[in-house]
């Protein structure tokens, strides 16, 4: 038990505290962009550094072409600049966030790979600039998992928002949870949670393959454990919060009561 906790706190002691990072794939799923950047506030100049990744490798993608533009609210803070070729793959872009505290939108659009061009891709970051910074708010949750399947870990483990694993749990909190008040504010609580880790996890998953198939292992009986909800018929929120309360219960099971039960049995018998 100790070494799952102590795997689960390892992302958490590898990068350091100051530095925000997210990584967002293209629409078309050619590139992942990395985004990293440090405390953010308005009117203060700030360092973005860019790396434009290989999605099967993880490494960075040398010779991008690509245009990057800044807005908040609709208004242009920064480019759009002209079609830019980086060799590296990875670039650092001085920026001055001047239009006041708020939610920033970052777009990119890359046109070529390896002085090759290629229909252009898009991906969009949104940054919170000020106070609110680095806290994802309870309005920006459910943007983020309309628009990128919410599940940041099961992308990352299972290497695209395409696999069925992350389509299952996608619908059944589309199509079952969120269909109910009591799934909604499960939801709206589970997100603050979850967003404040996963996105760490989800980069040391792409940069670490050996912890990526630790959680593989970690999550198959999770997500077995969930396919429940989808073959029963939930038509009120008593049955929501029954079945919902039942697979909490089955996962503490499995996850904590099992690996218990393993220890003290092998007690018991090392003990005789």
């Amino acid at each position: 038990m100790k070494f799952l906790i102590a795997l689960l706190l390892i992302p958490l002691l590898t990068i350091p505290a100051f530095a925000e990072s997210q990584t967002l794939p293209t629409d078309k799923g050619t590139l992942d962009v990395k985004l990293t950047y440090d405390s953010i506030e308005p009117n203060v100049q700030t360092k973005l550094e860019i790396d434009f990744l290989n999605p099967q490798t993880q490494k960075v993608q040398e010779h991008i072409d690509y245009t990057i533009a800044i807005s908040k609210d609709g208004e242009t803070v920064f480019g759009p600049i002209p079609l830019t070729h980086t060799s590296l793959g990875s670039v650092k872009i001085p920026i001055e966030f001047n239009l006041g505290e708020g939610i920033y939108s970052i777009d990119f659009e890359v046109e070529g790979i390896l002085f090759q061009p290629i229909p252009t891709e898009t991906v969009s970051f949104d940054i919170l600039v000020g106070e609110a910074h680095g806290q994802p708010t309870e309005q920006e949750q459910p943007t983020e998992q309309d628009e990128n399947g919410g599940c940041l870990i099961a992308t990352a483990t299972f290497g695209s928002e395409l696999a069925p694993q992350v389509q299952q749990l996608r619908e059944l909190r589309d199509n079952i949870v969120l269909q109910t008040n009591s799934g909604a504010a499960f939801m709206t609580t589970f997100n603050q949670f979850y967003y404040s880790f996963s996105p760490t996890i989800a980069d040391y998953e792409r940069e670490h393959p050996v912890f990526k198939e630790f959680m593989k292992l970690a999550l198959t009986p999770m997500i077995s454990s969930l396919s429940i909800l989808s073959l029963v018929d939930i038509d009120s929120e008593q049955e929501m919060l029954g079945y919902g309360i039942s697979v909490i219960l089955l996962n503490v099971g499995m996850y904590f009561g099992i690996p218990v039960f393993g220890i003290i049995k092998a007690y018991q018998v090392r003990k005789n």
